[in-house]
C-alpha cells in the first residue's frame, strides 16, 4: 500500500510556512505547518514516509534542539534544516547530529523539493530497518536462555562440538537447540542467523543472554 507523503514544517515565520506549503501541495505532498518546536512536539506523531523542514532560530527551542529531542524520543523522521543565519560549523554540526540537509534561505524550489525527495527516502530506509529490527527482537525473545547461549556462540564462529563443549552438554542437545532457534529465528544458514541476531540484538551485546 502507497503511503501518501508528509513534510511537516517548523517555522516562526508565516510567510516562510504559507510558501512551503505551497510549494509542497502543489507537489501532492500533505503538509502540516507548526509555528515553534513546542507546539509541533506536542503534536507529533511518526509516520511513514515523512520529513521534517525545520527552521534554526526559533523562540526558546531552536531546531538544533528539536532535532536532538526528536533523536531522544526515538521519532523517526529526516530533518532539513532552512535558515536564513546558517554557517559551516552549525551546517556541519547538523549533518553531524544526522540532519538529511542544511539549506540557507532563499532556496530554489528545485532545490528544496529535491532534499525533501531524499529526506522521503531515508523515512522509508529508517522504517524498514525499525520493522525488520523489531521483528528480530520479537524472534530472539521466544528464545529459551538455553537457546539464546547456543545462537549467541554459533554467531561467533563455534562448531557443535565447540559450543558442547563450552557448555557442557552433549554434541546431540546442541544439535536440537540449534534446530529450534534456528526455526523460531527464521534462519536458513548460519549467515542469516547473524545478520537476523544482529539486527534484533542491542548494541551491548551482552544483552543478548538477559
Amino acid at each position: 500500500m502507497n503511503v501518501h507523503p508528509r513534510v511537516f514544517v517548523v517555522d516562526d515565520d508565516r510567510a516562510v510556512r504559507e510558501s512551503l506549503s505551497l510549494l509542497l501541495e502543489q507537489e501532492d505532498i500533505d503538509v502540516e505547518t507548526y509555528d515553534c518546536a513546542e507546539t509541533f512536539l506536542s503534536a507529533c506523531q511518526a509516520a511513514p514516509h515523512s520529513c521534517a523542514i525545520v527552521d534554526i532560530r526559533m523562540p526558546k527551542m531552536d531546531g538544533m534542539q528539536l532535532q536532538a529531542e526528536l533523536t531522544r524520543r526515538g521519532v523517526l523522521l529526516p530533518v532539513i534544516f532552512l535558515t536564513a543565519h546558517g554557517d559551516i560549523p552549525l551546517s556541519v554540526r547538523a549533518i553531524k547530529q544526522g540532519a538529511i540537509d542544511f539549506l540557507t534561505k532563499p532556496v530554489s524550489g528545485t532545490k528544496l523539493l529535491e532534499s525533501v525527495r531524499t529526506a522521503l527516502r531515508e523515512s522509508d530506509r529508517l522504517n524498514r530497518d525499525a520493522a525488520t529490527n523489531l521483528s528480530a527482537a520479537q524472534c530472539i525473545a521466544s528464545l529459551t536462555e538455553r537457546e539464546r547461549e547456543v545462537m549467541r556462540l554459533a554467531v561467533e564462529g563455534l562448531t557443535n562440538k565447540e559450543i558442547a563443549r563450552h557448555l557442557g552438554i552433549s554434541h546431540r542437545t546442541v544439535e536440537i537447540h540449534r534446530a529450534r532457534l534456528m526455526r523460531k529465528m527464521k534462519a536458513d544458514s548460519l549467515i542469516d542467523l547473524v545478520r537476523i541476531a544482529s539486527a534484533g540484538t542491542p548494541r551491548d551485546q551482552s544483552e543478548i543472554n538477559t
